[in-house]
């Protein structure tokens, strides 16, 4: 299986997008440091990326002529959540501190989700602008 090298997320305002990104990517083991952002005119694009040995993480600006549409994880194309996988309960339930702490709308503490296993054990958040996360400790 191919690993992945780097997601990059189209967020809806980089002003506001952006010191809340380097708060939860230190959360998640990024070295803020290692930080990274270009403007790239042709392509109507704002990025950072934060790197990491094992994948980097962007976000993108949105195209001048999708600035005004609204986040909605359930159109066509767009990214329904993303998973971090835990090492251990425990990790899920520092992580919700910390996720909580930096202003997250936590949508579900950490619980076990029963409908996806009975050891799923995971911790549901949105960023500032409502793209959902979660992190999860499968027990495997």
């Amino acid at each position: 299986m191919l690993a992945i090298d780097h997601i990059q997320i189209v967020v809806k305002d980089m002003s506001i997008a952006e010191p809340f990104y380097d708060k939860l990517m230190t959360v998640l083991g990024f070295d803020i440091e290692k930080k990274v952002s270009a403007i790239i005119e042709e392509h109507d694009l704002y990025v950072v990326e934060y790197l990491h040995p094992l994948y980097d993480f962007g976000i993108c600006s949105p195209r001048t002529a999708f600035a005004d549409n609204t986040i909605h994880r359930r159109k066509p194309g767009s990214l329904h959540h993303l998973a971090f996988r835990a090492k251990s309960r425990t990790e899920v339930d520092e992580m919700y501190l910390k996720i909580k702490d930096i202003g997250a709308e936590i949508v579900y503490a950490p619980k076990i989700f029963p409908e996806d296993g009975e050891n799923y054990y995971a911790l549901f958040f949105k960023d500032l602008e409502g793209i959902k996360y979660e992190i999860v400790y499968n027990g495997v």
